[in-house]
C-alpha cells in the first residue's frame, strides 16, 4: 500500500477547523499531514501554529507562494502534487468543514489499493443523523452501497487522488481563472481512462459551507448571495 499525503486547505472557519484537525489526529497512523493556510486572519493563523505539534501537521502559509488574494485553490494543489509525487505517495484532501472518523483515511487508501483503475475516491457526506448530505445530494436516492463506479463530479470534501492518476496529469493544465477543480479533475480523470469512485462504506460528517461561510448567505438572502457571487467572481468553477 502506498504512502499518503494529507491535506487541508485553510481559510478562517476556526471553529470547524478544531473539529476536522482533531478527528485527523485520532485517526494518524505516520501518514504526512499538511495544513495549506490561505491567508487567514492572524487569530487563525496562530491557532494553527501554536498546535502543529499537537496534531502533527505542517502548516504551509501561502504568503510564501503567491501574493494573489484566497481562494488558493490551484496553488494549493499544484504544491500537494510535487508533494506526493516525491513520496510515491496518494493524496487526500479533506476540506476543514468535515469531520472524519477513525477508519477513514486508512479506508480510502486501502480502497486505492485494491482498485488499480481508480483516479478519485471520494468518502460520501452524511449530516448529524447519517443522511447523505450535500454535495452528494445525488447519491441520496440512488440505490447503491459500498464503493461505486461514478459519472458525476466526485467533491473534494474527503477524497483520494491516486498516484497513478496524479502522474498523468500535470496540474499546471488546470485553468487559473478557475477557484474549485474538483469538476474538472474528476472529467480529467474519467478522459484519461481512470474510474472515480463514491464510498458509502466511509462516511464522513459535512457541515456544508462551513470552510465557506459567506456561502450561508444563499440560504438567508439568495439575490444577494448571487450578486456578490457576480461581482466579486466567487465560486468559480
Amino acid at each position: 500500500m502506498k504512502e499518503l499525503i494529507l491535506i487541508i486547505p485553510v481559510k478562517d472557519s476556526l471553529n470547524t477547523l478544531r473539529e476536522t484537525v482533531h478527528s485527523i489526529s485520532s485517526a494518524m497512523t505516520g501518514f504526512a499531514f499538511y495544513i495549506f493556510d490561505d491567508f487567514s486572519t492572524p487569530e487563525t493563523r496562530q491557532w494553527l501554529d501554536e498546535n502543529s505539534g499537537k496534531y502533527g501537521y505542517q502548516v504551509l502559509g501561502l504568503e510564501q507562494y503567491t501574493t494573489k488574494k484566497s481562494p488558493n485553490y490551484r496553488t494549493i494543489l499544484l504544491i500537494s502534487r510535487e508533494l506526493a509525487l516525491n513520496r510515491n505517495a496518494n493524496l487526500v484532501i479533506i476540506e476543514s468543514d468535515v469531520i472524519v472518523g477513525s477508519e477513514t483515511i486508512n479506508g480510502l487508501n486501502h480502497l486505492a489499493d485494491e482498485l488499480p483503475q481508480a483516479g478519485l475516491i471520494g468518502a460520501v457526506t452524511v449530516d448529524n443523523s447519517g443522511k447523505v448530505n450535500f454535495p452528494y445530494l445525488y447519491a441520496q436516492t440512488d440505490g447503491k452501497t459500498g464503493t461505486y463506479v461514478s459519472d458525476h463530479s466526485i467533491s473534494f470534501c474527503c477524497t483520494l487522488l491516486t498516484n497513478n492518476f496524479l502522474r498523468r496529469f500535470d496540474f499546471n493544465d488546470l485553468p487559473e481563472s478557475l477557484d474549485w477543480f474538483d469538476v474538472p479533475i474528476s472529467k480529467k480523470s474519467r478522459a484519461l481512462g481512470f474510474k472515480n469512485y463514491i464510498s458509502k462504506d466511509l462516511p464522513v460528517l459535512h457541515k456544508p459551507h462551513g470552510s465557506r461561510p459567506w456561502k450561508m448567505l444563499k440560504y438567508k438572502n439568495p439575490f444577494l448571495y448571487y450578486l456578490k457571487k457576480i461581482i466579486f467572481r466567487r465560486d468559480r468553477i
